[in-house]
C-alpha cells in the first residue's frame, strides 16, 4: 500500500488544519492508521491512531487529546486527522502510517504543519 499525507501548511495559533492520508493499492480499512509527528530536533512521536474498520477505536497521546479527530472515509480510502486549537507546540512534520497485526507497517511522506503568527 502506498500513502500520501497532505494538506500541512501554516496557520496562527488557534487554527485548525485537516491532514488527509489517502491510500492506493490496497484498501485501508483492514489496518491500523497511525498519525506521527516529528519536530525540529525531537524524535518521533505518536498522535493518535484508529483502528481497523471492524473495531475503528481512536486513541491519543495527552497533547493533544480533545484538539485532535482522527476519521475514516472508505470510500475515499482516506483518513483524516482534524486538528483544532493549533499551538506553535504542534508545529512538526506529520506522517502517517499504515499497519497490520502482523507487524507491517508503511509509511507515508511527511507533510509540514507549522503553527505560528
Amino acid at each position: 500500500v502506498q500513502l500520501q499525507a497532505s494538506g500541512g501548511g501554516l496557520v496562527q495559533p488557534g487554527g485548525s488544519l485537516r491532514l488527509s492520508c489517502a491510500a492506493s493499492g490496497s484498501t485501508l480499512d483492514r489496518y491500523a492508521i497511525g498519525w506521527f509527528r516529528q519536530a525540529p530536533g525531537k524524535e518521533r512521536e505518536a498522535v493518535g491512531c484508529i483502528t481497523a474498520t471492524s473495531d475503528g477505536s481512536t486513541y491519543y497521546a495527552d497533547s493533544v487529546k480533545g484538539r485532535f479527530t482522527i476519521s475514516r472515509d472508505s470510500a475515499k480510502n482516506t483518513v483524516y486527522l482534524q486538528m483544532n486549537s493549533l499551538t506553535p507546540e504542534d508545529t512538526a512534520v506529520y506522517y502517517c502510517r499504515a499497519g497490520l497485526a502482523t507487524g507491517t507497517v508503511y509509511w507515508g511522506q511527511g507533510t509540514q504543519v507549522t503553527v505560528s503568527s
